[in-house]
């Protein structure tokens, strides 16, 4: 009986970690063709591209040749999204590992 009940304490204490664990982002590879950094649009205009998606910014980056940014939406939902870094223009959002948004004709 003691044997179950500390399995027990310990299984939900596992549960209970993973439930407050942040949630997985599959970005994959995604590619902007953004050329040469010098011609990139600064951090800041970045970040306000995003305050104006209404989102509330919890990282910043630079991954690969895009702009990517960790956020939660107006509805409190984790998201992580690519902008093209000379455009700013918003190109992918993922969601708990799904992809949620696409630029028309994005490949990358």
């Amino acid at each position: 009986m003691f044997r179950f009940r500390k399995s027990a304490m310990v299984l939900a204490a596992i549960g209970s970690c993973a439930a407050f664990s942040a949630p997985a982002y599959a970005d994959g590879d995604v590619v902007c063709g953004a050329g040469p950094k010098e011609s990139w649009k600064p951090v800041k205009a970045l970040k306000k591209q995003a305050w104006l998606e209404g989102w509330e910014l919890l990282k910043t980056q630079v991954e690969g040749d895009c702009y990517e940014v960790y956020a939660r939406t107006e509805q409190g939902q984790a998201i992580e999204a690519f902008f093209h870094p000379v455009t700013l223009k918003k190109l992918v959002v993922f969601r708990r590992g799904q992809e949620i948004y696409r630029a028309p004709g994005f490949k990358g």
